[in-house]
């Protein structure tokens, strides 16, 4: 913490440094209430960010109240500033059961942020399709693809097992969070800050051994400036011979810095997808 506090700044400490667009949106912000049961504008996420217009400039804030969403969420990239924030002491659980063989891979997240300056806080963001069991095709399912640039996640719980998390494109940074999965399941072409965040790595509940692996950067030149870092964070779970990242593609980036690992990680730290060339 003292670490974080000591690399950022305050706002009003920022003074010109600070992206203009940002702060011009920040100025004036809309707060939207969703409520299940009434009590709110609106009774669905979805209906709360259709009523968001196109182009928006100003930071809105939809406020969600404690329950479950069982809704299939995208922020399209027209709708820039746009933050889902829950109760850290009684977080919505916002899920759905999208798979790939239903509608692609990177389209069966739970909720879709393809939007710039997006922010999501203390939210469970869970795909809750059943663990795929090695034989059925298309049967990956992500909770969350995050493709705007300049987003931020606080505070949220990322729950899955094979593709978790989509790390898509753009620079975001995550704080606090919980991600879970078994296989790949932080994925993508992202330049991404993981700090003070816990990674569980699902085990077997049959005790098979089957491979766990936590990151499939994909990275496919040096030339790329994408990457992921992990930093003073923790991994655990219940799997075993845990596998840091695998080389998805030819030039991944993935570094742990400061980072508490259990035992249940792979003395090798990576795999080189079979590809001996990219061990170097």
């Amino acid at each position: 913490e003292a670490w974080f506090n000591g690399i950022i700044k305050p706002v009003k400490e920022r003074g010109t440094t600070l992206d203009p667009e940002l702060v011009q949106a920040e100025t004036e912000p809309r707060i939207i209430k969703v409520m299940q049961g009434g009590g709110g504008e609106f009774d669905t996420i979805t209906k709360a960010i259709e009523s968001v217009p196109s182009g928006n400039a100003k930071r809105v804030i939809i406020s969600i109240g404690p329950g479950s969403y069982k809704e299939k969420i995208r922020i399209e990239r027209n709708k820039p500033f746009i933050t889902l924030l829950g109760d850290p002491k009684n977080m919505p659980n916002l899920t759905f059961d999208g798979t790939a063989k239903q509608y692609g891979t990177v389209d069966s997240a739970t909720l879709i942020t393809e939007s710039n300056y997006f922010v999501g806080a203390n939210l469970n963001i869970v795909n809750s399709a059943p663990r795929p069991d090695g034989k059925m095709v298309g049967a990956q399912a992500v909770a969350l693809r995050v493709s705007g640039d300049r987003s931020a996640f606080y505070n949220c719980k990322i729950i899955g097992f094979q593709d978790t998390l989509c790390d898509d494109r753009g620079n975001h940074f995550f704080k606090d969070c919980h991600i879970r999965g078994t296989v790949d399941f932080i994925f993508g072409s992202g330049t991404s800050l993981y700090l003070n965040t816990e990674i569980f790595v699902v085990g077997d509940p049959e005790g098979d051994s089957k491979m766990a692996i936590i990151t499939a950067q994909a990275r496919e030149s040096s030339s790329e400036d994408t990457g992921y870092s992990f930093v003073h964070g923790r991994i655990t779970g219940t799997a075993k011979d845990v596998f840091l990242g695998r080389a998805w593609k030819s030039s991944p980036r993935v570094v742990y810095s400061y980072t508490e690992m259990d035992e249940i990680v792979h003395p090798g730290g990576w795999s080189s997808n079979r590809q001996p060339e990219r061990a170097e």
